[in-house]
């Protein structure tokens, strides 16, 4: 059982043992992401990641830091998403100490040194290039844009070249000593560990302060008809994501969004993999997932097909929305669907690192929301999936497949987006 505590700086610390554990992770999470951005400081989040990793005045340089870890065979890295980011380090139990000293050493003690911020926007220019020379990766983004459009909930996390080049030690400095506030951090233990454990936290986190924190702007959630935005670029095959909007994390239809994901295209036996792959061969990669942001979300199938044949495609994407909306899903699907989200929940909460993960992104979630959210074990979590029915999913279908919540991204040689427009229909 996970337990929480809280420092006098506001620092939230959170245990969670596992009983046999031979690992612990420690994971730090902060309540900020691109979404706390304006057009300016597009990606700014994201390059602060990189820069806490490339030393402090202990260990000087990214080999001193990443040395210290390599030496015990830890595994280290960190993430940002639009509304939180984190930087974890798991090793071998006995060393849970030296985890901890290393990552509040870097959020509290770096350098942020200007020459190694010059040199790293061609690291991170060079991550975005991979990131739109792959299409599975531009797709989602390509998605959200169309979603959001050009507010901070619809730009790219990695922001732009002409942002990235614009950064400067200055704009890191006054974003770390406003959104890196202690009250809006949490720290988690996960794994195996003593008693005394939750004690740590205060010794090596207990200097963070709290700061002039900033919150984001909320997401405009409204749309009155359906939306495209397509991506031209030479292809052999084009990409596709086609969404509805549907609801924030924490709403008591998140579970029952997250059900219908799984039964559109979250398994190799879902319907939209069994259509477009299986019986029709327009697909190599097939996928329905759903994304709750803290204040909006979304559900999407993303799919590659022959650029020929993308009319074909938006068709049985639409047709099986539809079917969802108008006739119950089976109990036997129902069950399989259930036991499958169970499952794979049940695999992950295996391993240190992802009971981290579990606690920290919802608690880092609810540190945004101003409506109060429990904290789910996993056992809360598998008893809510088992009291979904077939009418709740029928019950929230028909909300959320309606034709002006429709949204099409396209990557490919396409030249007449207006062609798809009036495909867009249930």
């Amino acid at each position: 059982m996970y337990k929480s505590k809280k420092l006098s700086n506001g620092l939230e610390i959170v245990t969670a043992p596992l009983a046999g554990a031979k690992t612990v992770t420690v994971l730090v999470m902060a309540a900020t992401g691109s979404r706390f951005e304006d057009r300016q400081t597009s990606g700014l989040s994201h390059f602060l990641e990189h820069l806490f990793f490339k030393g402090t005045f202990k260990r000087p340089t990214t080999l001193a830091i990443s040395s210290d870890l390599d030496r015990v065979g830890g595994e280290f890295n960190a993430f940002t998403g639009k509304e939180y980011t984190g930087f974890y380090v798991k090793v071998e139990a006995r060393w849970l100490e030296l985890a901890l000293d290393v990552l509040s050493d870097m959020l509290l003690n770096s350098k942020f040194a200007a020459e190694e911020i010059e040199r790293e926007k061609g690291v991170v220019i060079e991550e975005l290039n991979m990131y739109l020379d792959n299409p599975l990766v531009l797709i989602e983004d390509l998605f959200e844009n169309c979603l959001y459009g050009n507010t901070p909930a619809g730009r790219d996390t990695i922001g732009t070249k002409k942002t990235i080049l614009s950064f400067n030690r200055q704009s890191l400095l006054d974003y770390v000593n406003a959104q890196y506030s202690a009250d809006k951090m949490i720290v988690v233990l996960a794994g195996g560990f003593g008693s005394s454990a939750a004690d740590l936290g205060n010794k090596y986190f207990g200097a963070l302060m709290k700061k002039k924190y900033r919150d984001k702007l909320p997401t405009d959630d409204r749309q009155a008809g359906p939306r495209l935005k397509f991506h031209y670029k030479k292809t052999d095959q084009a990409h596709l994501s086609l969404g509805v909007r549907t609801y924030f994390s924490g709403h008591q239809d998140e579970l029952t969004v997250k059900l219908l994901a799984i039964t559109l295209g979250g398994t190799m036996s879902s319907r939209l993999f069994t259509e477009l792959r299986e019986r029709r061969g327009l697909a190599y990669y097939v996928r329905t997932h759903d994304e709750p942001y803290t204040d909006s979300g979304y559900l999407t199938t993303q799919a590659g097909v022959p650029i020929g044949k993308l009319a074909d495609a938006i068709r049985i994407i639409l047709a099986e929305y539809k079917k969802l909306a108008d006739q119950p899903v089976k109990a036997e699907e129902l069950n399989r669907v259930k036991q499958c989200l169970i499952g794979r929940q049940a695999l992950r909460l295996e391993a240190s690192d992802q009971v981290a993960d579990w606690y920290g992104r919802q608690i880092i979630l609810a540190k945004e929301q101003s409506r109060p959210r429990p904290v789910l074990t996993p056992e809360n979590y598998y008893a809510k999936i088992g009291a979904v029915s077939a009418r709740d999913l029928s019950r929230a279908a028909r909300k959320i497949f309606i034709n002006q919540h429709l949204n099409l991204a396209v990557i490919g040689p396409c030249k007449r987006a207006e062609e798809f427009e009036k495909m867009l229909k249930l």
